[in-house]
C-alpha cells in the first residue's frame, strides 16, 4: 500500500529573487541600427543624410560596424560607388568581413525589415545618443576605479575626466547646417534687438575709434592682437579689460601665460592711481600717495575682473574655466577671446 505524503509549499519572497530583468544592459537600439542600415541599402539618398552623423564605432552590434564601414568606404571612394545589396556585399568580401557581418543572408534580412528611409536622420541620432551613453558609462566606471587608487593625484583625475568628456563632445556632437531662411530670421531678430539698444551693439572697449569700427566687441568674436615684443600688447589688453570691467561693469576673464596675476593687477593699479610702476614695486610711497592708492583702487576692487595665471594652460582648460565663470556668474556668454602674438 502506497503512502501519501503531504508537501508543504515554500513561500518565496519575490523581492529577494534576482532575475535577468533586474540586470542592466548597456544602452542600445539594435532594432534602430537594423532600420538605418536597411534604409541605406535600399535608398540611394539615405547614406548621404547620415554618413556624417555616424561612424562604425557608434553601432552596438559588431556585425553592424563592419556593414557600415563597407558603406562608408563605398560612399567616400573616388569616384563614389553605388550603395546597394550587391555592392556592399562585394565590399565586405574585399575587406574579408562578409562572414563577420552575418553573410549575404543577413544583408537581405536588413533590406526586408524596412520599407523606406523616412526619419532616418532621427533614427541615426538615437544610435549616436546610445553610443554617447555607453561612452559616459565607460568613462565613469574607469573614473570610479581610479578614485579608489590612493596613489592617483586628484587633479590628474579631474584633468582626465574633463579631457575624456571633451573628446566625446568634439567627436560626436557636430553642428549641422542651417537653411538660409532660419539664418535670415536669426539675423533679423538680432538686428531688431540692436535697433532697440542705445549706443553700441556690443561691449565697448573704451577706445572710441576702435569702437566706431567694431561697434563694440560682439558675441563669438575672435580678436588677434599681433606685434613685436615690447610694443604694448599687454598694456592695451589691460586697458580694455579695465574699461570693460570698471567702467562698463561687464565681467572680464584674463588668462595670462607670461606675467603673474599680481604683476598684472599691479600694472592696473598703476594705471588707475597714476603712480609709477617703479614706486609700486619698491613700495616707496609718500603718505599722500598711500591715501591716493587706497582711495583710487576701490572701483578696481569691486570690478568683475578675473585673472588666471596658470602656466601652460591648454585650450581645453581655458574653455572649461571660461564656462565655469559664465555658469557661476549667471551672465550671457559674450566671450571675446584675445590672443596676443609676438612677431
Amino acid at each position: 500500500m502506497e503512502k501519501a505524503f503531504t508537501i508543504n509549499p515554500l513561500k518565496v519572497d519575490k523581492s529577494t529573487t534576482i532575475t535577468l530583468e533586474k540586470g542592466k544592459l548597456p544602452p542600445q537600439a539594435v532594432d534602430i541600427e537594423e532600420a538605418v542600415l536597411g534604409a541605406m541599402l535600399i535608398d540611394v539618398k539615405a547614406p548621404g543624410e547620415v554618413i556624417d552623423i555616424l561612424n562604425p564605432d557608434v553601432f552596438y552590434k559588431e556585425s553592424h560596424k563592419y556593414i557600415f564601414e563597407a558603406i562608408n568606404q563605398l560612399f567616400h571612394s573616388t569616384p563614389p560607388q553605388p550603395i546597394d545589396l550587391l555592392t556592399v556585399s562585394a565590399q565586405l568580401k574585399r575587406n574579408g568581413n562578409l562572414e563577420l557581418a552575418g553573410s549575404d543572408f543577413y544583408l537581405i534580412q536588413l533590406t526586408q525589415k524596412i520599407a523606406s528611409s523616412a526619419h532616418i536622420v532621427f533614427h541615426a541620432r538615437i544610435i549616436l545618443q546610445k553610443f554617447i551613453q555607453r561612452s559616459l558609462i565607460s568613462i565613469s566606471s574607469k573614473l570610479i576605479e581610479d578614485c579608489y587608487d590612493e596613489g592617483m593625484d586628484v587633479f590628474d583625475l579631474l584633468d582626465t575626466a574633463e579631457t575624456n568628456l571633451y573628446e566625446i563632445t568634439q567627436g560626436n556632437l557636430k553642428k549641422g547646417y542651417e537653411t538660409a531662411q532660419s539664418l535670415v530670421n536669426q539675423a533679423k531678430q538680432r538686428i531688431e534687438e540692436i535697433s532697440n539698444k542705445e549706443g553700441l551693439s556690443g561691449i565697448p572697449s573704451g577706445f572710441r575709434k576702435l569702437d566706431d569700427l567694431t561697434s563694440g566687441w560682439q558675441p563669438s568674436d575672435l580678436i588677434i592682437i599681433a606685434a613685436r615684443p615690447g610694443m604694448g600688447k599687454t598694456a592695451f589688453v589691460l586697458s580694455m579689460a579695465r574699461n570693460i570691467a570698471v567702467s562698463g561693469n561687464e565681467p572680464v576673464a584674463l588668462f595670462s601665460l607670461e606675467m603673474s596675476s599680481v604683476q598684472l593687477i599691479t600694472r592696473l593699479i598703476s594705471s588707475e592711481t597714476g603712480l609709477t610702476s617703479e614706486k609700486l614695486r619698491k613700495g616707496d610711497l609718500e603718505p599722500h600717495e598711500w591715501e591716493q592708492l587706497n582711495v583710487k583702487v576701490k572701483d578696481l576692487e569691486k570690478a568683475p575682473l578675473y585673472i588666471d595665471d596658470t602656466p601652460s594652460l591648454s585650450i581645453f582648460d581655458l574653455r572649461a574655466k571660461a564656462r565655469r565663470l559664465v555658469s557661476q556668474h549667471q551672465r550671457d556668454s559674450c566671450v571675446c577671446r584675445i590672443k596676443m602674438l609676438s612677431c
